[in-house]
């Protein structure tokens, strides 16, 4: 993984002081909450109900033993013992106090890491696929270009204001892991007919009040003109972006007003006149960055494990294996997910403890790496198949081992109306609920895949437009409702779920869920999954069970 050099490490430096000054300012009483603003959220502090929240980047998702037990340290001394990661590999940190802000950042620059840009009109900390440089089926690794980006888009001096927040996620395999169709920009890198590495580029993705699919609007870019390629894409979004209408500012719907094919007009317009060699990335810098994600050391090891077979005769390693543990590229090698999602506990939650754990288990198991994935959860990528029994039993012991991935108590959720000044309703609730349903491992499992999303807003930081069961809360009249959609998904071939109907109460959510999975389950044929049975049988069964009482 990329470690941060000389140059990184003074520049993290020379802002921590920074906003250590502007801090003591609005301390003071020089600065007022509203000229502070801006400088606090472009160092990834917001001002939620109860506190400060800081938002804390995780490019592409990497983190070493060192930094994630900097996290947990930070998480134990300055807020209350544990930590939320997010939709977008942030950690969220969400007590902390104003006079702690710059110790904090301090402490995070000694790890090579910050909280710089993720928040305010600028490019977010960008995702990449989280079994980057683990699988088998990806063109390259996309850990390297999402770097470069990184590097290009920090600070960059035109693209600090744009008319609103702006998300680039990567990936380089054909079963999209990175959600690319729900960002401003998706980029898939894939082999042209000529077999030369290209990005497909998607432009206009994206969710809340508008859900919108990105669209492709050039399919096969060489990826040395990447840099180039996106300064034009923004280049023109910062010429036409709406700024007087903060729910039309967003790229997408840019897009939607040009078309696909108009808007592809205006940067190509933009791109062919600009001086692409002043911009787009030397090889020498190319090969400085991509020898940070030079292969492992990997071990030549044999493809099947007796220790691993054999510990399936304890049923609960046999259940986390098939749904924890999956392929890896070398040989001998597997990804491990690490659920924080364990039924009754807030999704994506992980406590001081935790974090310690996982790190230790990273440091002695996984090469010194763990990642986190937009799905809530963390992924030890590089474990012998001869380690995993090992692994399962640390993380069983600290409460990380619930054998769910993929399955309907692996729910995504915001933080909602318990933290978020946004929030319309409370989501946190709404998961737990769900999950204790559906709490009985052996339940889960027959029901199979089945991702539920939810979000306590209009904003959608959930994704519950893309879930298969997406939950929405919005307010009526002060009382909490929670609207629910169908068919949604963030995979390769993306979908936006359907309206199931009326909004329901928050304490017959649960319930409708439940009344769904049985619809599901007496309607599906074969192996199909939740998303499979919809698609064949369309809305009606499922409405006709959740609303019969109505009518």
């Amino acid at each position: 993984m990329y470690r941060y050099d000389a140059i990184d490490k003074e520049m993290l430096a020379d802002r921590v002081q920074e906003f250590r000054e502007q801090c003591a300012r609005r301390l003071a009483g020089e600065l007022t909450e509203d000229q502070f603003k801006r400088i606090r959220l472009m160092n990834g502090l917001y001002l939620q109900l109860h506190a400060y929240m800081l938002r804390i980047a995780i490019p592409y998702g990497a983190l070493n033993s060192a930094q994630l037990r900097k996290l947990a340290f930070i998480a134990g001394t300055y807020d209350k013992g544990y930590g939320h990661f997010t939709t977008r590999t942030n950690l969220q940190l969400h007590w902390i106090k104003l006079k702690d802000a710059p110790d904090i950042l301090e402490h995070l620059a000694e790890v090579g890491m910050h909280a710089i840009q993720t928040s305010g009109n600028d490019i977010r900390n960008i995702t990449a696929d989280p079994h980057a440089g683990a699988t088998a089926d990806e063109a390259d690794d996309p850990r390297i270009w999402a770097e470069a980006i990184r590097q290009w888009s920090t600070f960059h001096p035109e693209f600090s204001f744009l008319p609103r927040k702006f998300k680039i996620a990567v990936t380089a395999s054909p079963s999209d892991r990175a959600a690319t169709k729900v960002y401003d920009i998706g980029l898939r890198l894939h082999r042209n007919g000529d077999g030369e590495l290209a990005f497909e580029v998607m432009v206009g993705g994206g969710l809340g009040r508008t859900p919108y699919l990105g669209s492709t609007i050039r399919k096969h870019l060489p990826v040395r003109h990447l840099l180039s390629y996106l300064q034009a894409i923004l280049r023109v979004y910062n010429r036409h972006g709406r700024r007087d209408n903060i729910w039309k500012a967003r790229i997408k719907v840019l897009v939607a007003s040009l078309g696909p094919e108009g808007f592809a007009r205006e940067v190509d317009e933009e791109w062919e006149t600009s001086d692409k060699a002043r911009v787009d990335l030397p090889d020498t810098e190319l090969a400085r960055i991509r020898a940070a994600f030079a292969p492992r050391d990997f071990q030549t090891l044999p493809a099947t494990s007796t220790a691993f077979e054999a510990a399936k005769s304890n049923p609960a390693f046999a259940r986390f294996a098939r749904h924890n543990v999956k392929p890896h590229k070398i040989p001998g090698y597997a990804l491990v997910d690490v659920s924080l999602k364990q039924p009754g506990e807030t999704p994506g939650d992980c406590s001081v403890e935790q974090m310690q754990a996982v790190a230790d288990l990273a440091e002695r198991y996984s090469m010194d790496e763990a990642r986190v994935h937009y799905e809530q959860n963390l992924i030890l990528p590089h474990v012998k198949l001869d380690d995993v029994p090992a692994v399962w039993k640390a993380l069983d012991a600290v409460g990380l081992a619930t054998p769910n991935r993929g399955l309907i108590t692996d729910i995504i959720a915001c933080p909602g109306l318990d933290y978020c000044a946004l929030a319309n309703a409370r989501a946190i609730p709404i998961a737990q609920a769900i999950a204790r349903k559906f709490a009985d491992p052996a339940l889960a499992e027959r029901v199979g895949d089945l991702g539920i999303k939810i979000s306590g807003c209009i904003n959608a930081c959930g994704h519950h437009h893309v879930g298969a069961i997406g939950i929405l809360g919005v307010d009526k009249k002060g009382e909490e409702f929670y609207q629910l959609t169908l068919g949604g998904s963030p995979e390769a071939n993306a979908t936006l779920g359907q309206s199931l109907g009326p909004a329901l109460p928050a304490d017959k959510v649960a319930g409708a869920v439940d009344q769904l999975v049985e619809v599901y389950l007496r309607e599906r044929k074969g192996e199909e999954r939740f998303l499979d049975t919809f698609r064949r049988t369309g809305l009606a069964p499922f409405k006709e069970a959740v609303y019969a009482d109505a009518h």
